[in-house]
């Protein structure tokens, strides 16, 4: 028994080439063949290039006209395609283990725990899951996409450790929690009505507001989704809009601190109500120069609106911090003693350690 063995070209040569060096041979030029075969030569010249394929049909006609058997050119034909799926193939692999090197940055193994891809062992299968979640054909397409561009941008204090892939990632998770929510059409009006009501929540325990908070979010066009913070991104929280009508605000609950949660909440929402719907807002210990302004506009917002600024100096001007002083102006507030507490140690009137005790720590049912 014989076995023949068959070695085939990496190179892709187009049949037309060959047609090209025939009709040569024969004295005929393009413009003739094209007349011969009744043909306008626009239809030929894609032959010549390769663009167009050689049918069965035209491969009849090429015999009769330049005296090549069909099969001839129908073979040549197969054979050059087979080659281009070959390069192809080969390069969607190089391509494949190329971007095989983002998997871990990616947070491939916690959105594994998480369900959102499934587990893999092969580094091309992973990076076809991480497409899939991201909704890319590459995943180096990611950060030039506008929705993850802000996890890019990189502040003047780098932290050696923070992965923009990774706070992609999160904000992501946190885009698909909110394209599952209900939510009214938004309205910014509805937004600042419901501000006080969100204020004196800040006094309820979580078991008691979230689903408030939501639904009162919800109503004005916000769409909250409360997302745990990955590896590496040293998120806090995070706005932006899927579209004209439906804003999203993300929060992570990192550190757990009460007083945090409710300062970075109003801070989103400043976001939302001040700065449009074409910025993507990401806050963390990363900050970015190119979003100071915009920051210190929220901050500026979320300071206001949680202790007015004349209330909260007349207060420090008395110099007097004692426990029953803190409760009794976070009550004359509506507001958690810890939200005062916190805002004193933030401008050093008191120290890191002082009136602890006020404030309070969330853990939230993920």
């Amino acid at each position: 028994m014989m076995i023949r063995e068959q070695y085939h070209s990496d190179l892709a040569i187009p049949p037309g080439e060959y047609l090209e060096e025939v009709i040569s041979e024969l004295g005929m030029t393009k413009n003739e063949l094209a007349k011969r075969m009744n043909r306008p030569p626009s239809k030929l010249s894609a032959i010549f290039s390769g663009d167009k394929a050689i049918t069965p049909d035209t491969a009849l006609q090429l015999e009769k006209v330049v005296g090549v058997a069909a099969h001839i050119w129908t073979g040549l034909e197969a054979e050059y395609r087979l080659v281009l799926a070959r390069q192809k193939e080969q390069q969607e692999l190089n391509r494949l283990r190329e971007e095989g090197t983002l998997v871990t940055k990616f947070c491939y193994a916690d959105l594994v725990r998480m369900g959102y891809v499934a587990k893999k062992t092969q580094p091309a299968d992973k990076v076809l899951e991480l497409q899939r979640f991201f909704g890319v054909t590459s995943l180096f397409n990611i950060q030039h996409l506008k929705r993850y561009q802000a996890a890019f941008r990189r502040g003047l204090h780098v932290k050696e450790k923070y992965s923009p892939e990774a706070a992609s990632t999160w904000l992501r998770i946190g885009e698909l929690k909110a394209q599952k929510m209900d939510c009214a059409p938004y309205q910014k009006k509805k937004l600042i009505a419901i501000l006080p009501q969100i204020r004196s929540m800040t006094k309820k325990s979580p078991e008691e507001f979230e689903t408030d908070l939501r639904f009162l979010l919800s109503e004005a066009g916000v769409a909250f989704v409360l997302l745990r913070h990955l590896p590496k991104t040293f998120a806090h929280g995070a706005t932006f809009w899927l579209n004209s009508k439906k804003a999203v605000l993300i929060l992570s609950l990192r550190g757990s601190w009460a007083d945090i949660f409710w300062f970075s909440l109003f801070h989103e929402i400043g976001h939302i109500l001040l700065h449009g719907s074409k910025r993507v807002f990401v806050e963390s210990d990363e900050k970015s120069i190119n979003q100071a302004f915009y920051e210190e506009e929220a901050n500026r917002f979320a300071s206001e609106y949680l202790i007015p600024k004349n209330k909260y100096r007349s207060f420090v001007e008395t110099g007097s911090f004692s426990s029953n002083d803190i409760k009794r102006f976070a009550e004359s507030l509506d507001i958690h003693p810890g939200i005062v507490v916190g805002r004193l140690q933030h401008d050093r009137y008191i120290k890191p350690s002082w009136h602890n005790n006020l404030r309070t720590r969330y853990k939230w049912r993920m």
